[in-house]
């Protein structure tokens, strides 16, 4: 068992608070040593009570799904012998009301295009089931309930 940490931090300041007027911006301390600016979405918390510059927590999900996906690309492509030399996503989140009538994240789409070079280049179906066996090792994908789909493009370098 591992343990994950990250510090939160939000102060009110010199906002009077009780009118909910307040800046909703906070700043998340990870566990080695980065900090990023937090702020809900301006689609959830209107500008200037949130930061759309700031990290919102529904960018950070689709982020997390995505990164976690690479990553386990990456170790069984090198794992099979597959040189990548470059990975780009532009994953996208989908929030809508759930059967509760409660708004959830239902679906996030990856859309990574990985680039390959050298003498193993994997096939179409290799490169399908690479991305398959990720998103089944990926830790963040096996903890939620959303949807979560996978529209990669294998691209060969030149």
């Amino acid at each position: 068992m591992h343990s994950y940490t990250a510090h939160v931090l939000w102060n009110r300041g010199d906002q009077a608070f009780l009118d909910s007027l307040y800046s909703r911006r906070y700043l998340i301390t990870f566990d080695g040593g980065v900090t990023i600016p937090g702020s809900p979405s301006p689609h959830v918390v209107r500008v200037p009570l949130s930061d759309p510059a700031a990290v919102d927590p529904e960018e950070a999900f689709v982020a997390s799904l995505s990164g976690c996906h690479m990553l386990w690309f990456l170790s069984l492509a090198a794992e099979r012998g597959f040189r990548v030399d470059s990975y780009s996503d532009n994953p996208e989140g989908i929030i809508e009301r759930n059967g509760q009538r409660k708004l959830a994240m239902s679906l996030v789409t990856l859309r990574p295009l990985v680039i390959f070079s050298g003498k193993a280049i994997p096939t179409k179906e290799e490169f399908a089931a690479l991305h398959e066996e990720a998103h089944g090792e990926c830790f963040i994908a096996n903890s939620v309930k959303t949807e979560i789909r996978c529209e990669p493009v294998l691209q060969v370098a030149a």
